[in-house]
């Protein structure tokens, strides 16, 4: 009820965009989490084929997500939202009627390309549209998604028994009613011309020449590989410890059902308590220790029983509720932030390059973490990964921690001391740093 009652604080536009956030993720997780599956069994494809029909999804989103982002801002985000959900219906329904090589290519393509149209897009729309409310937007957005998510998740899962292309036609109906919906409700929100760079590519120069924001990209890195082990390390170190193929999903409902009852409580009290800007570092920290519960228990030989296997269940599920307290207290912030690095007719085209460094992260991390899954199971090792993961979220954190501390971030400054005339008041000026605004604030205590 919480909530829903936030929801309806915000403007319809909003509200709109809380809806369709949901709708996405229904009809992503109704079809993608059994589409390998599908081309390997139902399909008879080699393991070659499977990751070249998932590959070219993964390569044209996160290579693409900042065209997305420049459309939303030289085009308005209301067109590329639609566009990208078009885009969606007709990539899903491919998957359903398609079966040759090229076509299930071509509806890869087209889902990844959809994603990097309306992911930037949407986030553009609610950093404009939420005012100073933006750290509670994107918080409920999470909450959308992650319910959406959930849904999708068990509905795929009955539907998939029956038969993949039920699945896919479900998805691509969604997204076809999402895309009409969006075409006739959700409100048109003007261009901002302000400032605008003449060319595209001047857009992109000024982004990638932000120092300030390519800092906190790359210090970030590690949120989304962590994030990503919850559908890496975690479902295996369940599997492994439990010895029940369906302790994945018991994983995945344990964080969904925590985010949506505890991410609007933490956003507000984060805010309450010197904003969540300051809060980024011991998110990420919470994120790594998150992987200390599952380190204690893996390795270990199978479960005797079902009363053990549920006792490490139990201890594989506060590592998976952990991470997602950690999300649930860097990621709003996080995505707050972006907007605020740049101009704000550039809001779409920063969402879109932190979108295209977060994929690459999440890919290179999960190369990572999936080298030291190998490594350990070689040598014994089995606290490997989950040392790395650990390593992953300290690192990150001391970086975010270190430019909050230097004024880095957007709204900081450096209070440094300086000497006064006789008779001036103070013995301290405010030094803004990296182009942040002059606001005084207290250093962290």
């Amino acid at each position: 009820m919480r909530n829903i009652r936030a929801t309806r604080e915000f403007p319809l536009a909003l509200r709109l965009l809380l809806l369709n956030q949901f709708g996405i993720d229904i009809g992503f997780y109704l079809l993608m989490p059994f589409l390998a599956a599908y081309l390997e069994q139902g399909l008879g494809m080699s393991a070659a084929l499977v990751g070249l029909v998932l590959g070219a999804r993964n390569l044209s989103q996160q290579g693409l997500f900042i065209l997305g982002g420049s459309a939303a801002d030289r085009l308005g985000p209301r067109v590329v939202i639609i566009a990208g959900c078009a885009l969606r219906t007709v990539g899903f329904a491919l998957f359903a009627f398609g079966s040759s090589l090229w076509l299930l290519l071509c509806a890869s393509v087209l889902t990844g390309l959809a994603a990097a149209l309306f992911y930037p897009a949407v986030r553009t729309y609610v950093a404009l549209e939420s005012g100073d409310r933006k750290a509670e937007a994107f918080a409920l957005l999470n909450v959308y998604a992650t319910s959406g998510s959930l849904i999708g998740l068990l509905l795929g899962s009955v539907l998939f028994l029956a038969d993949f292309r039920l699945c896919a036609l479900v998805a691509a109906a969604v997204f076809g009613l999402l895309t009409v919906a969006q075409a006739m409700v959700l409100p048109t929100r003007g261009v901002v011309e302000a400032g605008r760079s003449a060319t595209v590519f001047a857009d992109w120069r000024e982004a990638f020449c932000n120092r300030r924001f390519l800092l906190f990209s790359f210090a970030t890195t590690g949120m989304f590989t962590m994030e990503n082990q919850l559908y890496l390390l975690l479902p295996e170190g369940a599997l492994a410890a439990s010895g029940w193929k369906g302790s994945a999903g018991v994983l995945l409902a344990a964080g969904a059902l925590a985010n949506m009852v505890f991410q609007l409580r933490i956003t507000r009290a984060l805010e309450r308590n010197g904003g969540g800007t300051r809060w980024i570092s011991s998110g990420l920290v919470v994120m790594g220790l998150s992987f200390l519960p599952p380190l204690l228990i893996c390795g270990t030989e199978p479960p005797a029983g079902t009363k053990e296997a549920v006792a490490r269940m139990v201890v594989m599920v506060l590592g998976s509720v952990l991470l997602f307290f950690g999300i649930m207290v860097a990621h709003p912030t996080a995505m707050e932030l972006i907007p605020q690095f740049g101009r704000e007719s550039l809001t779409g085209t920063y969402f879109g390059l932190f979108y295209v460094f977060s994929g690459l992260a999440a890919t290179g991390g999960n190369a990572v973490v999936g080298r030291a899954m190998d490594l350990g199971h070689q040598v014994g090792m089995e606290w490997l990964p989950w040392v790395c993961c650990l390593s992953f979220g300290m690192a990150s954190a001391g970086a975010v921690a270190l430019l909050y501390r230097t004024g880095m971030l957007p709204g900081r400054t450096v209070v440094a001391a300086v000497p006064v005339a006789e008779g001036a008041g103070g013995g301290a000026a405010v030094v803004p740093r990296s182009g942040a605004p002059v606001v005084p604030m207290t250093p962290p205590q």
